[in-house]
């Protein structure tokens, strides 16, 4: 059995965490697709691993791919592979993750941000178990188990047209849904002294000399939007900051950004500069007494004002109103406000608005 799952981290003893190792154990052994859906850090490449080393495949290989990394043709390339001279660059055949993991799994994280394309061709692997690399006429025979994951609502992105419903139908044939960490508090502890004494072993500490009580308190008290890997992250930096000697760890570093002198303003890189507008000497004249009415408080604005918050109400106005305008739909009020799928998406998600679009 592989090294690596031998030293996972799936440590905890709540109802949550051993209800889906135990739906892991009973899928495992099957050939069959299987998605995994959860927040970012909860441990979906953990799980899968886990339904790779206990099926019948544990001895294969085990490839795994992001596929939010790549654009769409570098992404079928590395799905399927290419021929000489596909495109420009391919000095060679290319054999894709779908070759190199036959006979083993495959494991793609981000299935979301697959586009169509990919996603008609993953359509018909699931189903016949055949593809063509990228630029070629030969078909290939692949003999892959398919995990994949996802941090979004795939049925409502299906339901929506945002997804391929018919693939979407092919890989569930059975969905594990990894709780977050706020619902799994009982193991934040069991978690937090693992990765404390790993911190301390790599620090070359004699000992771990353990959390205080108003350190255990914060991160009883965290609501962890990261989950495990945020948990990794604070407690190794407490550990490094605050635990030398084998000191008990007084207080836990959950913001490595804070400090009185961090810059406050914030500085947005345009994708594309406005179009040049002809202006006339009686819109400048216009423009000037608007501008000077402006600094006088006029027209509703009253300074001083909080740049930050002015500028983010009038960008959650706007966004309100292009939803509206394009019914909703997240695709055609992408197309309204100039921007792509995913760039709305995490927009969205930046103003908590995902919920009511």
């Amino acid at each position: 059995m592989s090294k690596q799952y031998q030293q996972d981290n799936l440590i905890g003893q709540s109802n949550a965490l051993l209800e889906v190792l135990e739906h892991v154990s009973k899928i495992a052994p099957l050939s069959k697709p299987v998605l995994i859906i959860g927040e970012r850090g909860t441990g979906k490449e953990l799980i899968a691993e886990r339904l790779h080393y206990l099926s019948a495949r544990w001895d294969q290989s085990f490839i795994k791919l992001n596929c939010s990394s790549l654009s769409e043709n570098l992404l079928e390339s590395e799905l399927f592979g290419h021929e000489s001279g596909a495109f420009t660059g391919a000095k060679g055949k290319h054999e894709g993750r779908f070759e190199r993991a036959d006979g083993g799994t495959l494991f793609l994280d981000e299935l979301a941000n697959t586009s169509g394309l990919i996603q008609e061709k993953l359509l018909r692997v699931i189903e016949y178990g055949e593809f063509e690399r990228v630029g070629g006429s030969k078909t290939v025979q692949s003999d892959v188990r398919l995990i994949c994951a996802a941090n979004e609502d795939l049925p409502a992105l299906a339901d929506s047209g945002e997804f391929r419903a018919d693939l979407l139908d092919r890989l569930a044939f059975d969905v594990i849904t990894l709780p977050p960490l706020r619902s799994r508090t009982e193991d934040i502890m069991p978690l937090a002294e693992h990765f404390a004494v790993s911190m301390a072993r790599q620090l070359g500490l004699d000992y771990f000399g353990g959390f205080g009580a108003i350190a255990i308190e914060q991160l009883m008290m965290h609501n962890w939007p990261g989950n495990i890997r945020e948990l990794k992250n604070v407690v190794e930096r407490s550990v490094y900051r605050e635990g030398s000697d084998g000191q008990e760890i007084d207080r836990i570093i959950l913001d490595p950004f804070a400090s009185p002198y961090r810059p406050m303003s914030r500085v947005k890189t345009r994708e594309r500069q406005a179009a040049p507008v002809e202006v006339t000497a009686t819109q400048t004249n216009t423009d000037t007494k608007s501008n000077d009415d402006t600094h006088s408080g006029h027209h509703g604005i009253e300074f001083p004002i909080n740049f930050k918050e002015y500028t983010e109400n009038a960008e959650i106005d706007l966004l309100q109103k292009a939803l509206a305008e394009g019914q909703y739909n997240q695709k055609k009020t992408a197309d309204l406000l100039g921007l792509s799928y995913h760039q709305l998406r995490g927009i969205l998600k930046k103003y908590n608005l995902l919920d009511k679009s």
